[in-house]
C-alpha cells in the first residue's frame, strides 16, 4: 500500500499480519499506535541514534536488534555515521537511523520494529539525560520498584536533580533525569553508580547495585550502567514484545506513590491505555526537553 506522509512516499506492507497473536494486534495497529503518539514520541527520538528490535513474524517469532540502516532505506531517512563504542562487529562505524519526523517513524514501524531504544545522548553531544533503571528480581515486582523510585527521587533531589518516572512496559521502571549535557558519559555513569551504591547500602535487604543475578531475588536492582555511551534504554511510549502490546508509560509521582503503598495496582499499561493517558495528560516527560543541572 503506497502512502504519502508529509510529502514523503513510502510503501506499507502486510498490515493484517499479527504482531501480537495472543492479543490479535496487527502490524496496522502498531503503525496506527506510533502514528497517533508521534506528537509526544518524536521529541524523545529526535537527534538520537535509534536501535530497533524487529519482529518480522510477530512477538512469537525470531527477532533481531538493528542499529545499522537496512538495505532499501529511503533516501529521505536521516542517517548519521558514528563510531561504534564497544561493537562486537569489526565494523568501525555504523549508519544509524535518526527518527526526526513522522514518515521515518512510520517507515520504522512498517519494518516491524516493535521496540525502540535510544542512548542518553543526542548526536554529537554529551548526554542530556541520566537514566536510573529499576529491575525487580522476583518475588519483588513493580510495587517494590515504585518504593525504590521514591527513595531515588528524594536522593537525587538532594543534589538538585529532578526525576521523571515511567514504566518499562515489562517488569520494572525507569527514572529519567534531565542533566546539563556538559559532562561525558563516564562522569554521569560514575555518579549514577555512586548513588545506587549509597541506596543499596542504606536498604541492603531490598536494593542491590551489583550486576550478579545470584544476589537479585526479592531485590530491586538499580542498573546505573545504562548511562554508558554504548548502552540504550527503551524509549518513552515504545511498545514491548510481550504476549500483549504493553508500552513504556510515563507516570505521575502520585501514581508511583499509590502503587508503592498498594493503594493502586502496580502494573504495566497496554497500548490503548497509553493513548488514553496521552489524551488526558499530554506528555508527562515534556520537561526532559529542557536541560537540567550538571551531576555532582
Amino acid at each position: 500500500m503506497a502512502v504519502q506522509i508529509e510529502g514523503r512516499d513510502l510503501e506499507l506492507s502486510n498490515l493484517d499480519k499479527l504482531m501480537y497473536p495472543e492479543a490479535g494486534f496487527t502490524k496496522g495497529e502498531v503503525i496506527d499506535y506510533y502514528t497517533r503518539l508521534a506528537p509526544v514520541l518524536l521529541p524523545h527520538l529526535r537527534d538520537r541514534a535509534l536501535t530497533r528490535i524487529r519482529y518480522p513474524d510477530g512477538v512469537d517469532g525470531a527477532h533481531f536488534f538493528e542499529k545499522n540502516a537496512p538495505g532499501g532505506t529511503p533516501s529521505w531517512v536521516r542517517l548519521e555515521t558514528l563510531p561504534v563504542p564497544g561493537s562486537t562487529k569489526s565494523r568501525e562505524t555504523i549508519d544509524f537511523v535518526v527518527v526526526d519526523e513522522l514518515a521515518t517513524l512510520v517507515w520504522v514501524a512498517n519494518l516491524a520494529s516493535l521496540e525502540l531504544h535510544t542512548p542518553q545522548w543526542r548526536i554529537g553531544e554529551h548526554p542530556d539525560l541520566m537514566v536510573v533503571d529499576l529491575d525487580p528480581g522476583a518475588p519483588a515486582g513493580l510495587q517494590e520498584c515504585c518504593a525504590v523510585a521514591m527513595l531515588m527521587r528524594d536522593r537525587l533531589g538532594e543534589d538538585g536533580l529532578s526525576a521523571y518516572p515511567k514504566t518499562s512496559g515489562k517488569k520494572g521502571m525507569q527514572l529519567c533525569v534531565p542533566i546539563s549535557g556538559t559532562q561525558d558519559s563516564e562522569v554521569v555513569s560514575g555518579y549514577a553508580k555512586r548513588v545506587a551504591g549509597e541506596l543499596s547500602a542504606r536498604v541492603p535487604g531490598s536494593i542491590t547495585a551489583k550486576m550478579a543475578r545470584a544476589i537479585r531475588p526479592g531485590k530491586v536492582f538499580i542498573d546505573w550502567s545504562q548511562n554508558a555511551a554504548a548502552k540504550t534504554t527503551v524509549a518513552p511510549y515504545s511498545l514491548r514484545a510481550l504476549g500483549s502490546p504493553t508500552a513504556s508509560a510515563p507516570l505521575t509521582w502520585e501514581e508511583v506513590e499509590a502503587m508503592a503503598l498498594g493503594e493502586e495496582p502496580a502494573r504495566q499499561f497496554g497500548a490503548g491505555e497509553v493513548l488514553e493517558r496521552v489524551d488526558a495528560y499530554g506528555d508527562l516527560l515534556a520537561d526532559l526537553m529542557e536541560p537540567g543541572p550538571p551531576v555532582p
